[in-house]
């Protein structure tokens, strides 16, 4: 479940840069940014459900430390 989690963070930063990038190269000519955007806004939606869920079915447990 870790493994998940990092890897939809990271995806979260690419989608983050590259939306940073069109917006730095298009100047506001595409729509490119605003796409990569809500790429990242949904991925923020997901990785929270997907906490919550976890959580709720026992496969992250609310104590540090704890497998």
């Amino acid at each position: 479940m870790k493994i998940i989690i990092v890897i939809l963070l990271v995806a979260i930063l690419v989608s983050l840069f590259s939306g940073l990038f069109f917006i730095y190269k298009d100047k506001g000519q595409s729509n490119r940014a605003v796409k990569a955007l809500t790429v990242r806004i949904v991925l923020s939606v997901v990785v929270f459900v997907l906490l919550i869920v976890s959580y709720f079915f026992g496969f992250i447990s609310g104590t540090p430390g704890n497998p």
